[in-house]
C-alpha cells in the first residue's frame, strides 16, 4: 500500500476520553476524510450488527455486503455524498428531506439523481420542491403504476393486451416472483419453464396408446378404485390362506366381536372401527363373496366392480390379479409423466397456449423491463442520498470519533438500552454475540454478561453490562434483572457472567475487610458443619452402641458404654489451652496499651488510621491505577470492533452511565414515635460517650489491662492443679454373640 501524502488540511482536535481526537465539525471535514491519518480514527473497524442504527444506512455503507464497515468503504461513501451535494454542510443537520436543487447538477451522478427524485414525486402524485425519506422509503408505492421498473420481472399490468395478461396471471399461478410494485410476477426462467413444461405434456399425452387405457376413458378412476381396495383385497386373502393352512386360526382371522362390541353409540357413525375389521369373513376356500362384504367397504368395492366391469357375483385371488394385471400399461405410462406442472390446466388449454405461442411476445417485455434498470436504480439511489444525509454524520461521531458516547445528551450507536439490577440502572449496555471475560476483563470495567429474552417479542441476545458506580456485594451469576432497549420494549434479563473489576476506591478500602470476614464466616460455616456432623455421627454410634447391649441384656453394659467417652483429662487440657490462650492475648494487649500509653489521643488516632491504610492501602492503590485506566475499547473489541484509540471512562463520566436509587429521608409522623427516636438517638450518644471516655482511660494509664494479665496465668495454673487426673479407659469386650 502506498504511503498516503501528508495532509495539510487544518483539522481541528480536542481531547475526549483520554486521548487527542480528531472534531468533525463542517461539511469541509468529511470532504476531507481521505486526508485524515488512519491512526488518528478511533475505529478502523465496526460490525453491522447489534448496532442501535438504521440498518438500510449501514448497508449502504458497507458496501461489499461482508457485515464489517471498514475505514475505506467510509472514505468512499463520504466522497460520493459529498460530491452529489452543492453544500456538505447539510449533512450537519441530520434533516431527513432535501430541496431538489440543493442536488449538484455539475456532477453527472447528482443531475441524475435529481431527476430521479422529481420522477419518485411524479409516481407518487406530489407537487413539491423537495424529497423526503418518507417519500422513498416504500418502494411499492412508488413503483405500484409503473409497466416497467427494471427488476426483470413483468406482471398482468405490464401486458399491452388482456389475452397476455392473463397468460402472465396463469404462468404467475404456477410460479411467480414478487415485482417492484408488489404484485407476484414472472421472470424469463418462468416463461422458459412454463414453454417447455406444456411441450412435455403435451407430447406425453400424445404417445398414450389404446392399449394404456384398458377401460377407456374410465381407465383413472378405475385405477383409483383398484388402488383404493389393493391393501384390504391383500388381507382378506392371506386371512383365507391361514384358514386354509390351519383351521383352528379361523376365530383369530375372524371379524373381532368383543371389539365390535366395545364399540359406544351408533355403530352408523363408527366407519372408521369397523373399517378396521377383514373386508369380508374369511374361509378356506378363499373366495370373495361380493355381496356379503364389510358394511365399510361396500361402496368401494360396488364402485371397482362397475368400473371394471366384472360380471361375477364371487372373486377369487386369481380373479382380483387379473383385474390389477390390467393397469399394467397404464402405470407405466403414468410413470413416464412430464409437464405435471400444467396438468391442472387441462390439456386442450396447454394445447391452446401451445398454439397461440406467445412466449417472444413475453420475453420481449422482459427486455423492455430490464431496459428501465439504471433508471429504477437511480430510484432507488436517491433514498440512499436521504438516509445518508440523515445518519451519515451521527455515524461519523461514533466512528471516526466517539463524540457520541461522551456527550451526555445522545447515545452511542453500540448503546443498546438500559439494565435495571440491584437498585440502580446502568446505560452502558452492549449487544454481544456471547460472554468473553478473557478480553473484557483488560477493560478494568466490572461486567455484567445477561442474556436477555422477550416471550412477547419472540426475541433473545445477550448483553455486556457495565457497572461503573455502587456496590456489587448483591450480584451474583444467575440473578434476575430487567432490560429495556431503546425503543422501551423490556426484557427478562439473566446474569450468566461476571468480570469483577473495581468500581470505586471507597469499595477497594472495604473490600479486605469484607474479605476476611467472608473468609472467617466461610471458615466458622464449615467448622460448625463438620462438628454438627461429628456430634450426629457418634450420637448415632452411642445410641446403636446402646440398644445394642440392652438387647443382650446387659444395661449396665450398655450405660458403660454409652459413658466411656467421656474424660476429665481432656475436658481439663481444653481448659488450660483455652487460659494459656486468654493469657496470650492479655500479654499482646498489655504490650499493646504499653505502647500507646505514652501517646495522646490524637496520636493513637493517627496510628489507627495508619494501620487502616496499612490495611487497605494496596487494593485502594490497585483500584485508583484500574478506575484511571478503565477502557471501553477491549468490551467493544470482544465484540467485533477495531478500536484504534484508548476510550477512558473515568470516575466523574462513570457516574453518568450508572445511576442509584436516591431515597428521600422519612420523618416519623407520629409524635410518641418522634419522642421514643429522640430518647434512642440520647442514650445512644451517653452510651458511646462513656465508652469512648473509658476505652480512653484505660489505654492512658494501662492498669485493668495489666491486672488483668497478671490474673490470667494464675487463673490457668489453677485449673490446670485442679484438673482431675485422667483415669485410664478400660474398654470391656463385648460377650460374643450366643
Amino acid at each position: 500500500m502506498k504511503k498516503p501524502a501528508k495532509s495539510t488540511y487544518p483539522w481541528t482536535f480536542a481531547p475526549e476520553g483520554g486521548t487527542v481526537r480528531v472534531k468533525i465539525k463542517s461539511g469541509e471535514d468529511i470532504r476531507h476524510l481521505g486526508e485524515l491519518d488512519r491512526k488518528m480514527w478511533t475505529v478502523l473497524s465496526c460490525p453491522v450488527k447489534n448496532l442501535e442504527f438504521d440498518p438500510a444506512c449501514l448497508g449502504y455503507i458497507d458496501v461489499d455486503g461482508d457485515g464489517k464497515i471498514r475505514v475505506d468503504e467510509v472514505i468512499a461513501t463520504a466522497n460520493w455524498l459529498t460530491g452529489i451535494l452543492k453544500d456538505a454542510d447539510i449533512l450537519l443537520k441530520e434533516s431527513d428531506t432535501l430541496q431538489l436543487d440543493e442536488f449538484n447538477t455539475e456532477d453527472p451522478v447528482g443531475a441524475r439523481l435529481q431527476s430521479s427524485a422529481r420522477q419518485i414525486l411524479n409516481n407518487l402524485g406530489l407537487k413539491k420542491d423537495s424529497i423526503s425519506l418518507e417519500d422513498t422509503s416504500d418502494n411499492v408505492r412508488i413503483f405500484a403504476d409503473t409497466q416497467f421498473n427494471g427488476d426483470g420481472i413483468i406482471t398482468p399490468a405490464s401486458a399491452d393486451d388482456e389475452a397476455t395478461s392473463k397468460l402472465i396471471e396463469t404462468i404467475a399461478g404456477i410460479a411467480s416472483a414478487m415485482d417492484r410494485s408488489g404484485v407476484p410476477g414472472i421472470t424469463a426462467e418462468h416463461i422458459d419453464a412454463f414453454y417447455a413444461a406444456c411441450a412435455d405434456y403435451a407430447q406425453w399425452q400424445k404417445d398414450a396408446t389404446k392399449e394404456v387405457f384398458p377401460f377407456g376413458d374410465k381407465t383413472a378412476d378405475a385405477y383409483a378404485a383398484v388402488k383404493a381396495l389393493e391393501d384390504k383385497m391383500a388381507d382378506y386373502f392371506m386371512r383365507c390362506k391361514l384358514i386354509g393352512f390351519d383351521a383352528a386360526t379361523a376365530s383369530a382371522v375372524d371379524v373381532n366381536v368383543d371389539q365390535i362390541a366395545a364399540i359406544d353409540g351408533s355403530l352408523a357413525s363408527a366407519t372408521e372401527e369397523i373399517a378396521k375389521q377383514p373386508l369380508a369373513k374369511p374361509t378356506a376356500e378363499g373366495v370373495l363373496d361380493l355381496k356379503t362384504v364389510n358394511p365399510a367397504w361396500k361402496a368401494a368395492v360396488d364402485a371397482m366392480v362397475e368400473l371394471t366391469g366384472f360380471k361375477k357375483d364371487r372373486m377369487t385371488e386369481v380373479d382380483w390379479a387379473a383385474i390389477c394385471s390390467q393397469f399394467a400399461p397404464y402405470i407405466a405410462w403414468l410413470a413416464e409423466k412430464k409437464g405435471s406442472e400444467v396438468e391442472a390446466l387441462g390439456l386442450d388449454a396447454v394445447k391452446a397456449i401451445l398454439k397461440e405461442d406467445k412466449k417472444a411476445a413475453l420475453l420481449e417485455l422482459i427486455e423492455k423491463d430490464k431496459a428501465e434498470e439504471a433508471n429504477a436504480l437511480s430510484i432507488e439511489e436517491v433514498d440512499k442520498v436521504l438516509r445518508l444525509l440523515k445518519y451519515f454524520y451521527r455515524f461519523l461521531n461514533n466512528y471516526v470519533v466517539l463524540a457520541d458516547f461522551y456527550d451526555p445528551e445522545r447515545k452511542a450507536m453500540f448503546q443498546a438500552g438500559r439494565l435495571f439490577i440491584d437498585q440502580r440502572s446502568t446505560d452502558l449496555c452492549i449487544k454481544v454475540d456471547g460472554p468473553s471475560p478473557e478480553i473484557s476483563s483488560l477493560s478494568g470495567m466490572y461486567i455484567l454478561y445477561c442474556t436477555c429474552t422477550s416471550e412477547k417479542l419472540g426475541k433473545s441476545f445477550h448483553i455486556a453490562a457495565v457497572l461503573t458506580d455502587g456496590d456489587v456485594d448483591g450480584l451474583r451469576e444467575g440473578k434476575n434483572a430487567v432490560f429495556y432497549d431503546r425503543d422501551g420494549n423490556d426484557y427478562t434479563a439473566k446474569v450468566i457472567a461476571i468480570v469483577d473489576n473495581p468500581i470505586s476506591v471507597r469499595q477497594a478500602f472495604w473490600a479486605p475487610y469484607k474479605k476476611v470476614a467472608r473468609m472467617i464466616n466461610d471458615k466458622i460455616d464449615k467448622s460448625a458443619a463438620e462438628k454438627n456432623e461429628k456430634s450426629l455421627s457418634d450420637l448415632t454410634a452411642k445410641a446403636d452402641t446402646a440398644t445394642s447391649a440392652k438387647l443382650e441384656g446387659d444395661g449396665k453394659e450398655a450405660a458403660k458404654a454409652a459413658t466411656s467417652s467421656f474424660d476429665i483429662a481432656k475436658f481439663a487440657g481444653i481448659f488450660a489451652a483455652i487460659g494459656m490462650a486468654i493469657g496470650f492475648i492479655g500479654e499482646f494487649l498489655v504490650a499493646v496499651v504499653q505502647g500507646a500509653a505514652s501517646l495522646k489521643f490524637w496520636e493513637l488516632l493517627l496510628v489507627i488510621i495508619g494501620i487502616l491504610l496499612l490495611i487497605s492501602g494496596p487494593s485502594m492503590f490497585i483500584a485508583w491505577r484500574k478506575l484511571r485506566k478503565r477502557d471501553l475499547g477491549p468490551v467493544l473489541n470482544a465484540n467485533g470492533w477495531a478500536i484504534n484509540a484508548k476510550s477512558l471512562v473515568n470516575v466523574k463520566f462513570g457516574k453518568t452511565l450508572t445511576s442509584l436509587a436516591r431515597f428521600p429521608r422519612l420523618t416519623a409522623v407520629d409524635p410518641a414515635a418522634r419522642k421514643q427516636r429522640f430518647w434512642r438517638w440520647f442514650w445512644g450518644i451517653v452510651i458511646a460517650l462513656v465508652v469512648a471516655c473509658g476505652v480512653y482511660w484505660c489505654l492512658s494509664s494501662g492498669k485493668c489491662f495489666k491486672k488483668a494479665a497478671e490474673a490470667q496465668p494464675e487463673a490457668v495454673q489453677e485449673q490446670v492443679e485442679d484438673a482431675p487426673a485422667a483415669e485410664p479407659v478400660v474398654e470391656t469386650p463385648e460377650p460374643a454373640a450366643e
